[in-house]
């Protein structure tokens, strides 16, 4: 149990984490702004997506009919919320390295009509997610396409789909969270009602009971239903995975009125279900709890400070809360016990700077110093925010989740815009953000390997074991 415990409050501690720092309020207000105003490709910009498609190419190659189609998905399109709901893995909350997504399918759209076309996502690996920038294609399944080639997994994952979640991307269709994650029974007051019944020995990973379970167990007959209508099957079985070597086989039974859901049973996978690798996958988004929904019931969120649209869907009547951080404030003056006294540093004429010390005395203590003296507490305190800030830890997941501008101005706030970093742990952070940033410019131009270690070996750091699927933040 205690083992339990501590997994869950590390799992809810880093969700809000990623709810903090992953897709920053300047982010979502500046993406909304464009595509209000019917700018998608300025609003992926404001989200830090890569467009990879030209709708006159598309015209070109598929159609005028599939370019039309393709433009009205990208209007919809709210990239802000897209990069909310995408998945994540531990321990740092980054976003699931090497997948291709798929957003919406077009049927017989591809050449001759033998393989859809699909409007995806896809991440970079994790040697070049600097910035956790995303790109925008089309696949079409005969050719890789504009930086498809230098993709690890160009084609479409199984898993990671999100063609039957709209809502989770689509402005228009936001409003259908409340329903398709099972808020409405998860929010509720009182216990909830008991889920379908799991094989041994899975109530032991689900969790001790009903109200425990990170899995939508609930929620699994109606979302293995709609996978199944979409591949052309009225009743069938499918896989669920839960980990990378956990599996569960839904045998999905069609309601014969048609009035209810479709029942499920839920089996272990065994040696007579040969074919379950060729079965259809739940998707990812469909398997596990919400995590927004987790973090309201566990009392670690509240609703007004999620994202604006995943707010209004979970909680229509709820007030919209101030942003999830408390703002920085840039210049405020800070104590320091200084020989017996309390002094206050601050910004002067945008460096930090002592403010209860006299020039003529700063210089002698700064001439001291530079003889391997010991300077003043207020100096100390200074080269010490230069060197390693109380707030090293906020930009360092600044930096890691692509928010540079947020990063930057938090150095701002703390040193002056006119600051000279000394040498220390702030200053190879940045260092190190900036040469990710190059190494992802290199993937993108397809000019780096896979080795990124003979590029830039101070990339390699001991987070860098995430890219395992065991480590995968919704696990």
């Amino acid at each position: 149990m205690l083992t339990r415990t501590a997994n869950g409050d590390s799992h809810l501690s880093r969700w809000l984490r990623v709810r903090e720092f992953a897709v920053p309020p300047s982010m979502i207000d500046a993406a909304t702004a464009r595509r209000s105003a019917g700018d998608w490709a300025g609003a992926c910009a404001a989200a830090g997506i890569d467009v990879d498609l030209g709708l006159r190419s598309v015209a070109r190659t598929h159609g005028r009919e599939l370019a039309a189609r393709v433009r009205a998905d990208l209007r919809r399109l709210a990239p802000d919320l897209l990069r909310w709901h995408l998945p994540r893995i531990a321990p740092d909350g980054l976003l699931r390295p090497g997948l291709t997504i798929t957003l919406a399918r077009y049927d017989d759209a591809g050449p001759d009509g033998e393989c859809p076309v699909h409007l995806v996502v896809r991440t970079p690996p994790a040697w070049a997610d600097a910035g956790q920038r995303i790109s925008l294609a089309l696949w079409d399944g005969s050719h890789f396409g504009a930086g498809a080639c230098r993709h690890p997994h160009p084609r479409p994952d199984r898993r990671f789909r999100l063609d039957l979640h709209r809502h989770l991307w689509d402005a228009r269709r936001a409003g259908e969270l409340r329903i398709r994650s099972g808020a409405d029974r998860l929010l509720a007051d009182g216990p909830a009602a008991p889920g379908p019944d799991l094989p041994d020995p899975y109530p032991d990973l689900l969790g001790p009971g009903p109200q425990d379970r990170r899995c939508a167990v609930d929620r699994w007959a109606a979302e293995a239903g709609l996978l199944l209508r979409a591949e052309g099957r009225p009743a069938g079985a499918v896989t669920v995975r839960l980990g990378a070597r956990q599996r569960l086989v839904l045998d999905v039974a069609a309601d014969r009125d048609g009035a209810g859901p479709p029942a499920l049973r839920i089996a272990a996978p065994s040696s007579a279900d040969g074919g379950a690798a060729a079965l259809p996958v739940l998707p990812d988004a469909a398997t596990w709890v919400l995590p927004d929904l987790e973090l309201i019931r566990a009392g670690l969120i509240e609703v007004g400070r999620l994202h604006p649209l995943v707010a209004s869907a979970l909680a229509p009547d709820h007030p919209r809360a101030g942003p999830l951080r408390t703002p920085d404030r840039p210049g405020h003056p800070r104590l320091v016990e200084c020989r017996g006294s309390r002094h206050r540093i601050g910004l002067v004429d945008g460096v930090l700077s002592p403010l209860d010390h006299d020039p003529a005395e700063i210089r002698r203590e700064e001439l001291l110093a530079a003889l391997t003296g010991t300077p003043l507490p207020c100096l100390q305190a200074i080269d010490l925010a230069h060197r390693r800030p109380d707030c090293l830890a906020g930009v360092r997941e600044r930096l890691d989740h692509g928010d540079t501008a947020g990063a930057l101005a938090v150095v701002e706030g703390l040193l002056g815009p006119d600051a000279v970093l000394r040498s220390g742990d702030l200053r190879d952070e940045l260092e190190a953000a900036a040469l990710r940033r190059i190494t992802y410019g290199l993937f993108r131009a397809g000019l780096a390997g896979p080795d990124p270690g003979r590029i830039h070996p101070e990339r390699r750091r001991s987070r860098d074991f995430r890219a395992h699927p065991r480590h995968a933040l919704s696990r």
